[in-house]
């Protein structure tokens, strides 16, 4: 940009040099100026031989010489007027008009600024446009803060104590790279933030920088992409060049998975040549680059399997962090976290509202604390109570209450059995969740009613009953529609879906079918974006068309097996469901303490017969 505006000044100052050479020229022509008294006596004297008049002046030329050797003269007219007055006075007159120089010069110049100044704007536009100009289309976009600009420490994260104490040994290899290196190690060149979406990865990657104190480049990986190839790759090795510069230092580039995409094998797979030529720049960076310099690349993503692999190997990111959902007890830190920037009362229990969160982030929970402060707020009260986080979290898991949704009284009868038949087996059956609170208030796109359960403590593994249990509670309020109405209506359809996936997921992946056996006939691919294990997207399989029948067949029939504990404890039950429907019908929430008394313990789902032995 230097060199456009040195160009442009050049050329104005060129402008003005020909013009001022052009009016001394002029000027240095042989012509001399006469009063125009002096002019009517020459005339009357028949000294001059010929005359130019226009309405300013009187120009012409002498028949003889002057004695100055001025053969051109020049006069300013006067009035005609005033000249038979002037001449019978016997004074010296001669006209005068003001100087029309700079009117001359604004005429010439103004044009060609204006052009220039318009053909710069336009320059200066493309420069700082959506692409990045002409002129900086090669340079790094990344937003640089330095050591006072990034107010992030680890005391600002909590619930990720496993990746903080990873991330801590970079801050300390960063302030001190010298004594950190002295047994001949050396820090990983790249660490790779891997975890689901607000889990809080780049805030981990902030609090690294405000931590060792050291400047932060951050940018995304879609900023490399441009419509120009090349360009991404240029952008990644001005990047580097400027941490290289300001060394120690971090660089952090955000959602990788748009940059390091895994590259095409094959004719058939397509590609895309920009994205490639800049994942091979950062690829021959990363190479490159000495880390005992004190540049550490921090990266994010929540999607590792499309990564490319040469990405991943040793030398380059030679550390993966996982940044997981937090657990009860970084739940709880989480919490208190947040909850210290809101006025909070007496009865907000931090461990309560966890245990009311299971699968909740780092960002669900303050926006957990932002949704109960609004509650608050609008209630006019003069603290956030317990009660505005369980109807926070209600209104986060559920959806907005519809109350401008009117059913039908039959209607509500039936979304009153249902829900109440989801309530009544699962306070009937071992080892599921709780019961927290059942209402058929709708909420939401489209849930008539909802029955919400909440795990008394966070779970990795279930087992074969438990997943059967879990499969009749889903099958309860359809149960109950059958016993009550003896039809079926559509207010099934999720709860058919999950426990489709459920029992497939049985049979395909956990190998609890005795008919197909100890075999994982489907392979998951793994998203960080799914909370359950169960709903977690697309699967490969391989098999054939008499496996993928019996698969079927398995699948039918443990959702048969699962849909019986239901109808049964149900039947039994009958007065309580007629009672309870009723009472929910009349007041349209019931809570936990509500609840409670229609626990009763059942016997455990009837098992089936045990897996042959694999020896």
């Amino acid at each position: 940009m230097n060199n456009a505006k040195f160009n442009v000044w050049y050329w104005i100052l060129a402008i003005f040099g020909v013009l001022i050479i052009q009016y001394l020229f002029a000027y240095s022509q042989q012509v001399t100026e006469i009063p125009y008294s002096q002019f009517q006596t020459y005339l009357r004297e028949n000294k001059i031989a010929e005359v130019a008049v226009s309405d300013n002046y009187v120009q012409g030329t002498f028949k003889q010489a002057l004695p100055g050797g001025e053969t051109v003269f020049v006069s300013t007219r006067v009035d005609p007027a005033l000249v038979d007055e002037l001449q019978q006075s016997g004074a010296v007159y001669t006209g005068r008009i003001e100087s029309n120089l700079l009117g001359n010069i604004l005429s010439w110049t103004l044009p060609i600024l204006l052009f220039f100044g318009i053909w710069y704007v336009m320059i200066r536009r493309m420069g700082a446009g959506v692409g990045g100009g002409l002129m900086q289309i090669g340079k790094s976009r990344a937003k640089i803060y330095v050591e006072t600009d990034v107010k992030v420490s680890f005391d600002d994260v909590a619930g990720v104590d496993e990746a903080e104490d990873e991330l801590k040994e970079i801050v300390e290899f960063l302030r001190n790279a010298t004594e950190y290196g002295r047994l001949g190690g050396r820090m990983p060149k790249g660490v790779l933030l891997v975890g689901p979406p607000g889990t809080g990865k780049t805030l981990i990657a902030r609090a690294v920088a405000g931590e060792a104190g050291v400047p932060f480049f951050s940018i995304s990986g879609s900023e490399f992409v441009e419509m120009f190839v090349g360009v991404g790759a240029a952008r990644v090795r001005d990047l580097f060049e400027q941490a290289r510069a300001k060394a120690p230092a971090i660089i952090f580039i955000d959602e990788l998975d748009a940059l390091g995409r895994a590259r095409g094998a094959g004719p058939m797979m397509g590609g895309h040549d920009e994205k490639e030529q800049t994942l091979n720049q950062l690829l021959v960076e990363l190479d490159g680059f000495d880390p005992s310099l004190g540049v550490v690349l921090l990266a994010a993503t929540n999607r590792p399997e499309i990564l490319d692999p040469a990405l991943l190997r040793a030398g380059r990111f030679d550390r993966q962090v996982l940044v997981d959902r937090p657990d009860k007890g970084g739940r709880i830190q989480i919490l208190k976290l947040h909850m210290a920037k809101a006025k909070i009362g007496a009865d907000v229990d931090p461990e309560q509202v966890a245990a009311l969160t299971p699968g909740f982030t780092g960002a669900d929970l303050a926006n957990l604390v932002n949704e109960a402060a609004l509650l608050a707020t609008r209630r006019k009260a003069e603290a956030v109570t317990m009660n505005d986080f369980t109807n926070a979290v209600e209104r986060i898991v559920a959806g907005l209450e519809k109350r401008n949704r009117l059913l039908n009284p039959k209607e509500r009868q039936i979304v009153a059995y249902h829900e109440m038949g989801h309530a009544l087996v699962a306070l009937s059956l071992p080892g599921v969740d709780p019961v927290h609170k059942v209402s058929i208030t709708p909420r939401g796109v489209g849930a008539l009613g909802y029955t919400i359960q909440r795990p008394t403590e966070d779970r990795f593994l279930m087992t074969r009953e438990e997943l059967e249990n879990k499969m009749a509670v889903l099958l309860g309020g359809r149960a109950a529609e059958l016993i009550v109405f003896a039809h079926l209506s559509t207010g099934a359809a999720d709860d058919l879906a999950k426990v489709t996936d459920i029992a497939r997921a049985m049979v395909t992946r956990y190998g609890m079918s005795e008919k197909i056996g100890h075999i994982a006939l489907e392979t998951e691919q793994r998203s960080y974006l799914a909370p359950d294990p169960f709903f977690s997207g697309a699967r490969q399989h391989d098999y054939g068309e008499h496996t993928a029948d019996a698969i079927d067949e398995e699948v039918r029939r443990i959702i048969d097996r699962a849909f019986e504990p239901a109808v049964d404890t149900l039947t039994r039950r009958r007065d309580t469901l007629e009672a309870s429907a009723t009472k929910l019908l009349e007041v349209e929430t019931l809570g936990a303490d509500e609840l409670q008394p229609l626990a009763v313990a059942e016997p455990a789902t009837p098992s089936v017969a045990p897996l042959p032995s694999s020896q």
